[in-house]
């Protein structure tokens, strides 16, 4: 990204500055939710759409876009060890200095996924329209507690094995004990495996089962 105030470069990934008078600087992270337009107007039915500006269109990108995108060569070469392709998408997360990679195909397969980074216990949901996800911290009053789907419910519902409470996507206790609770959101990434090892060359992969 370039800045027009004064032309300073500055990585995607990071927010960090890399060529310009404003080297060395680093924008300030804020949480983000990369989720469905189902997702969304569900949970926020009052919520608003930004809307195509016509004037601006010529700078959109166009509807090939990503089809395009494939075709052109990675960064980096595959290397002969690697466990997964260089656009194999992947979910990361890192944790006081610790990364994990988590295959988008096999969370879908295996969802909620339950693993953990560091001292971290992570929850991953993928939601039932199999595009949108959420990572979260899965204890609760400093206790990890365990989940899983019930399975043919849309939207989709989890429950907690430990007191057969049931949780929504947003990670919010619906019914039971647990009720009114709220799981804490843990920030993660969708991104392509090359972009993300880039940045977190230590990163572990999840195996799956």
């Amino acid at each position: 990204m370039q800045d027009e105030e004064t032309g300073t470069w500055w990585q995607q990934i990071s927010g960090e500055a890399i060529l310009g008078p404003l080297k060395g600087k680093h924008l300030e992270p804020i949480g983000w939710d990369e989720v469905s337009f189902g997702v969304w107007k569900r949970e926020h039915p009052a919520g608003v759409v930004l809307k195509d500006d016509d004037k601006q269109r010529k700078h959109y990108a166009t509807e090939d876009w990503e089809t395009r995108i494939l075709k052109h060569p990675t960064v980096i070469a595959q290397k002969s060890d690697d466990p997964l392709k260089p656009r194999d998408l992947v979910i990361g997360v890192e944790w006081r200095g610790i990364a994990k990679a988590y295959p988008f195909e096999i969370l879908t397969k295996q969802n909620p996924v339950m693993d953990t980074v560091g001292n971290l216990p992570l929850l991953l949901v993928v939601d039932s329209d199999g595009k949108s996800l959420r990572c979260f911290d899965r204890r609760i009053d400093g206790k990890p507690y365990d989940f899983f789907q019930r399975p043919q419910q849309t939207p989709l519902v989890l429950f907690d094995s430990q007191t057969g409470s049931e949780w929504d996507f947003s990670g919010k206790a619906t019914s039971g004990v647990m009720k009114g609770k709220t799981l804490e959101r843990i920030q993660a990434l969708k991104d392509f495996w090359f972009d993300w090892k880039i940045y977190h060359p230590l990163t572990k992969v999840y195996p799956g089962r």
